[in-house]
């Protein structure tokens, strides 16, 4: 069976046999570097440490010295199996069944960068040189908290002189076929813990405590009450979720000290960072004013906000030669006129769009981080034909 494979199953299947669980490089970064090299590629693994977080491994190749630079951007970490026993396959195995191959990260992301690789092979083979430069930068990281990896990687290339000029991400982009979507876009993510202090006391004696657990009902109503706006021309209305809610009591005839809530919003291009942090928190004081927490306590919430990570800014890109090119491959592969979107969550994209224009394309997405994650053999096959597509009309001066 594996003497049938195409080129891209090939690759995927190596790489998915490489058991690279965030941050665990895995022999993934290895194999690659095994394949690149041969064609050209001067490669550099390069790992990264911060205070708290474990160390990443990281690669970066490059073909070429001229422009355009193309700069194609992955991962190969991915989440964990969850209990393996529930897979038809092995994950790490990829195994082949009826059309499909399974294992994890054969959607997210490891077989998109198979097939850009092929892509990469099929075109050299072809006897085309790239008038220009391709690179790629593949972290260890984006699964994880995403410190060690493609942020610090792209400050390491552009200390040592890289400038890139476009940039795909191969992160799974369809829902449903080859085809449909290309992420120009992302709306921006913050994330944040309300904590609503209290009076902690008997539940039969109210008079002498402070329930917060009243005055977090009021405050989060005042957060959700009202949308924060209708959406615009290229981005989803802006959302908010709580996601937790916590007491910590384990008693049920006491009063709690204090309550919390966490919340994450992605935001449009209404808002930034800045002004969305400002939004939330005056609504947070408008609740806390107007509370009326029980008759004879109508004093002001006491409550504080604390912001979690690093805000993800919105961002979308306008850069004809990056989208009509890609868009051009698309419909001329598979018949399908890709829509530009920005939904969905964030990706390393938001790092990379402070360098250059970048996008996102890659395969079909509804098995990711799920057991049995499977892409089809077909699939493959068509994305290395588009990305073969796009680098001979991007490189075609």
């Amino acid at each position: 069976m594996t003497d049938t494979l195409s080129r891209p199953a090939e690759i995927l299947r190596d790489l998915i046999r490489c058991p690279s669980v965030t941050p665990e490089e895995g022999g993934a970064l290895g194999m690659l570097e095994g394949v690149l090299k041969p064609l050209g590629f001067e490669c550099h693994r390069v790992t990264f440490s911060d205070k708290g977080t474990p160390d990443v491994e990281n690669l970066y190749a490059r073909l070429g010295t001229g422009s355009p630079h193309l700069l194609f951007a992955g991962h190969t970490d991915v989440v964990p199996v969850g209990n393996e026993s529930d897979w038809s396959h092995p994950p790490f195995s990829g195994a082949i069944s009826d059309g499909k191959m399974y294992g994890r990260g054969a959607v997210d992301m490891k077989g998109g960068i198979a097939c850009f690789i092929a892509a990469v092979e099929h075109h050299l083979s072809d006897g085309n040189n790239f008038s220009g430069s391709v690179s790629l930068l593949i972290t260890g990281d984006e699964e994880g908290p995403s410190i060690n990896g493609t942020d610090k990687l792209l400050r390491w290339a552009k200390e040592r002189g890289e400038q890139w000029d476009a940039c795909i991400v191969g992160e799974p982009t369809n829902q449903n076929a080859m085809g449909e979507t290309i992420k120009n876009g992302r709306r921006g993510s913050l994330s944040g813990i309300l904590t609503v202090n209290g009076v902690q006391g008997h539940s039969a004696y109210p008079h002498l405590a402070d329930n917060p657990v009243r005055g977090l009902m009021d405050l989060l109503n005042a957060l959700l009450s009202t949308p924060f706006d209708e959406g615009t021309e290229s981005f989803q209305a802006t959302n908010l979720e709580v996601t937790t809610i916590d007491v910590g009591n384990a008693a049920v005839n006491v009063i709690p000290a204090k309550t919390s809530a966490t919340f994450n919003i992605r935001f449009n291009d209404t808002w930034s960072g800045e002004t969305i942090r400002v939004e939330i928190l005056r609504r947070f004081k408008e609740g806390a004013k107007s509370a009326q927490i029980r008759k004879g306590k109508n004093l002001p919430v006491d409550f504080d906000v604390k912001w979690i990570g690093r805000v993800s800014h919105v961002f979308l890109t306008k850069d004809d030669k990056l989208t009509d090119t890609l868009q051009d491959a698309i419909q001329s592969t598979t018949g399908r006129s890709a829509e530009l979107a920005t939904g969905g969550g964030t990706s390393d994209a938001r790092f990379i769009k402070d360098y250059c224009p970048v996008v996102e394309f890659g395969l079909v997405g509804q098995t990711m981080h799920q057991v049995d994650e499977h892409t089809e053999l077909g699939d493959l096959d068509t994305l290395t034909t588009i990305y073969q597509k796009f680098l001979e009309g991007y490189f075609d001066e």
